[in-house]
């Protein structure tokens, strides 16, 4: 069976792509066609993921995304100068750190905000600058349901993608005149090692409770990077500056 969501001659850069999610998506479009551009720290596990793509000319570039002001001079010029415009971007960096209000500092926060929020909409902003990208260049940020749900001890984490969530809504009306797509997926908890240290962290009852509203149960990463690979595709050609939820109906 031949699977419609063809991404074959598109260019994709993907942050976060060393774990998790990000690896997922950088796997899953490698088999679709795109050729993958990834970003992260971790030189050793990106090189591990780019061994495990699909297909050729794919790279890695290593870059701490919370170096805000140096994206553009460090990281983007030279993308751009070695690669050529972008068909497409997915944000899936960012950390999930949780503590209680009595401790959710300024520092905290901002530390939070600079790769799950700051990075992100810095990458938009260069990426959509004129010869950076080509038309119908389609954005997606990875948010979470915290956005639309309250957590214990999540206040901060919550924040940055609700603030990631509203920036999409904007944004998506000035992109629009340049023929760009944003949208966010606003995930549940999916089996990652980030959930399995959330799970940790929580009391087993409050972590059971919480669970048991996944009616089809926890989603794989492979979940999420399918949502992501039809975003990407031109059959979602005029869906921008919406949310997808995936959280197994545990919002409904």
């Amino acid at each position: 069976m031949v699977n419609p969501l063809q991404l074959r001659g598109k260019t994709i850069l993907i942050t976060g792509a060393s774990s998790g999610i990000g690896r997922a998506t950088a796997v899953h479009l490698s088999k679709l066609g795109a050729r993958v551009i990834m970003v992260a720290r971790n030189e050793e596990k990106l090189q591990a993921v780019l061994d495990s793509l699909e297909g050729e000319n794919h790279r890695w570039y290593s870059y701490d995304l919370k170096a805000v002001q140096g994206i553009e001079e460090e990281l983007l010029n030279r993308l751009v100068t070695e690669i050529g415009p972008f068909d497409g971007f997915v944000h899936s960096a960012g950390v999930s750190l949780m503590r209680p209000l009595k401790m959710t500092t300024y520092d905290f926060i901002h530390e939070m905000m600079l790769i799950n929020f700051y990075s992100f909409v810095e990458i938009v902003r260069c990426l959509s600058k004129k010869g950076r990208y080509r038309e119908g260049m389609s954005i997606v940020g990875m948010s979470s349901v915290s956005s639309i749900r309250g957590f214990k001890s999540k206040t901060a984490y919550s924040a940055t993608k609700a603030a990631m969530d509203g920036a999409i809504r904007s944004m998506a009306k000035e992109l629009g005149d340049k023929k760009i797509r944003i949208n966010s997926i606003v995930a549940g908890f999916v089996k990652t090692q980030m959930f399995e240290r959330f799970a940790e962290r929580t009391a087993s009852t409050e972590s059971d409770n919480q669970f048991s509203t996944y009616c089809l149960g926890l989603g794989e990463p492979y979940d999420i990077a399918n949502a992501v690979a039809f975003l990407v595709s031109d059959e979602s050609r005029i869906i921008t500056g919406t949310g997808l939820v995936i959280d197994s109906g545990a919002s409904s």
